[in-house]
């Protein structure tokens, strides 16, 4: 529990309790798709991924979820390695079921994701969520994490993908401020991890500020030994970086190249301490 602990000082943010928003996203998850088209089915989403295949992928994370955490039944499982070596265990999991669960109708996979959301809600409601969960999220840098907290990754997961597949169709997002505040709220505590080998003077500060819908402004201040994220501003902060929403969730989920990042990304003061951000990560990549 030792490094649990450590990690746990890395912020000073609340918990961010998401369970009550599954039953939200997962409607409007299956409301866009009961009224898709084939051709909309099978339009790219993101990389090689069709809108169908994003959707399938969130019918793997339910099903593995609920086999894992709520069954004890892990099937195959990853026993060490570097993290490039779980980065290539875990795409090929994805890649595998995605592959096969191309055979399955749009109306049999609607079915599915209704059940196993259901499920879902069912399972994460009933956990405490101040206590150890079975996975630690490792892009905030924790071998184990709070309950709430991997929970709120796996809202994260469900509403960028949505988002995903919303933007590639022309459809109306899901920004909005009950379900989209909470994805930037734990998306921003990946920031001390990505700042981890970055070393300054004890009592640099640098801001972080998201403009827009969801929106709200963050400090990581160093102290002697790491940085430490916090709700706040201060305008005297050695480097002060700014963002849209509407960006600011493609970035934290590996959508914008780094071109893209260094132009959505606004920069005030000490630019060399903004250059981490630019490759901030809040999903396992």
């Amino acid at each position: 529990m030792e490094n649990f602990q450590k990690n746990r000082h890395l912020s000073e943010l609340p918990p961010v309790l998401t369970a009550h928003l599954f039953p939200i996203v997962g409607a409007k998850l299956l409301d866009l798709l009961k009224n898709l088209t084939p051709k909309d089915w099978n339009c790219t989403a993101v990389k090689q991924w069709t809108v169908k295949d994003l959707a399938t992928h969130l019918l793997d994370t339910n099903l593995r979820r609920l086999s894992i955490g709520r069954d004890g039944y892990f099937g195959e499982s990853f026993h060490g390695g570097s993290p490039e070596e779980f980065r290539a265990f875990l795409g090929e999991l994805n890649h595998s079921w995605v592959k096969a669960t191309r055979r399955l109708s749009p109306r049999v996979l609607c079915h599915f994701l209704a059940v196993s959301d259901d499920e879902l809600f069912q399972y994460f409601s009933s956990l405490d969520p101040n206590k150890p969960a079975a996975f630690g999220v490792s892009w905030a840098g924790e071998d184990e994490s709070m309950t709430w907290f991997d929970v709120a990754r796996e809202y994260t997961e469900k509403w960028h993908h949505q988002q995903q597949m919303r933007e590639a169709l022309g459809k109306p997002g899901i920004m909005t401020e009950e379900l989209y505040g909470p994805v930037l709220d734990v998306f921003v505590r990946a920031l001390p991890h990505t700042y981890r080998n970055v070393y300054a003077a004890a009592g640099t500060k640098i801001g972080f500020h998201v403009s827009g819908v969801g929106g709200g402004t963050w400090l990581l201040a160093r102290n002697a030994d790491y940085w430490l994220l916090k709700k706040d501003s201060d305008s005297t902060a050695q480097c002060r970086i700014s963002i849209p929403s509407d960006l600011a969730w493609k970035l934290f989920t590996n959508g914008l190249s780094e071109q893209e990042a260094r132009s959505a990304l606004s920069v005030e003061g000490d630019a060399k301490l903004a250059e981490p951000a630019y490759s901030t990560r809040a999903i396992a990549t």
